[in-house]
């Protein structure tokens, strides 16, 4: 099967649907890390109170942002020129009204349903090696139901990315996933965590060949999912199973598989990560902007290479405006 095949070429939308969280990011020693609990580089389900007394502990103060993975996907392409949506759940307050305020203001047609829990946020705890371990308080997310989806919500969209902390909630991705195959758009899988994929390993296999087109996973979740530290085994392993498979691997780049191909994707720019939250995210917006246009795998894997760069140089999963314009320019947009 093509590309094309897989991509209706009369649509350019690109839709995600997560999460919608809040991100509350500090910088912290690894001495501190170690007293909260934390799986460094994972994620861990908490309450509000546990984010609330996490902070008060340290003496940084937070960067406080929209955020939630697909979230972070779909702002990227907003500010590619896509066009994007992002359906997700929030709280009727403040939270919930600033976070639909900056999707419009980054071009992202939001729907969001509502709840009477607060709007979730997520505390990253940045170390001096750049890695971010995270706590995540569901709040409003945690209410969203597959009835709050119909197929509606996906129409005219060329790829709906998924975020993989859905898999949490079994019954809810799977009536997405389906609503997303009545509407004939692709659909785009993160694996987010390796926790998330340690979780949901007796049913990841099947949600993938069932429905996923367009697989992604970072070199810790492609280990949980795969069982292989080696790079060219995990890749033609997850080939198996998605039209297109990539395997992020940091400082190296990536890699891409499609029609029993590999292709290897040198990384962009050579300096010292700042924070890397985003860098996946962004890297999938680079990526599926790319496909929707049509660009050679080549060029998709370049674009994202740039956006998970510039997203590194900055705390938090928004690149700024000179960014965004150095990115424009090398690949004339």
């Amino acid at each position: 099967m093509s590309i094309s095949d897989i991509i209706k070429p009369d649509r350019e939308l690109i839709v995600g649907t997560g999460s919608a969280l809040i991100d509350m990011l500090v910088h912290e020693t690894d001495e501190f890390l170690e007293k909260t609990g934390a799986v460094k580089g994972g994620m861990t389900l908490v309450e509000r109170e546990f984010i609330d007394d996490t902070l008060a502990m340290t003496n940084s103060e937070p960067l406080i942002v929209p955020g939630g993975s697909a979230c972070n996907t779909v702002v990227g392409i907003g500010k590619l020129g896509g066009p994007a949506r992002f359906i997700g759940k929030c709280g009727k307050g403040e939270m919930g009204d600033f976070y639909k305020s900056v999707l419009k203001k980054h071009h992202v047609e939001p729907i969001l349903f509502t709840s009477s829990l607060s709007t979730g946020r997520v505390l990253s705890i940045i170390t001096p090696d750049a890695q971010r371990s995270m706590f995540t308080y569901l709040g409003a997310s945690s209410e969203t139901i597959p009835e709050d989806f119909t197929t509606s919500c996906f129409q005219n969209a060329a790829i709906v990315h998924i975020e993989g902390y859905l898999l949490f909630n079994r019954d809810l991705i799977v009536s997405i996933l389906e609503k997303v195959k009545e509407s004939g758009a692709a659909i785009s899988l993160d694996l987010a965590s390796f926790t998330v994929v340690e979780e949901s390993k007796d049913i990841l296999d099947q949600i993938i060949v069932d429905y996923v087109d367009i697989l992604i996973a970072n070199e810790d979740e492609a280990f949980a999912f795969t069982g292989y530290s080696d790079e060219t085994k995990a890749i033609e392993s997850m080939s198996n199973l998605a039209e297109i498979s990539i395997l992020k691997i940091g400082k190296k780049g990536s890699t891409i598989a499609n029609g029993g191909k590999i292709l290897s994707v040198e990384p962009m720019g050579a300096g010292n990560a700042v924070d890397t939250t985003g860098a996946g995210d962004l890297w999938a917006s680079g990526f599926l902007f790319g496909l929707v246009r049509g660009y050679p795998l080549e060029k998709c894997g370049s674009l994202a290479s740039a956006c998970g760069y510039e997203v590194c140089q900055v705390m938090g999963a928004t690149i700024p405006e000179d960014g965004w314009q150095r990115i424009g320019n090398m690949f004339d947009l």
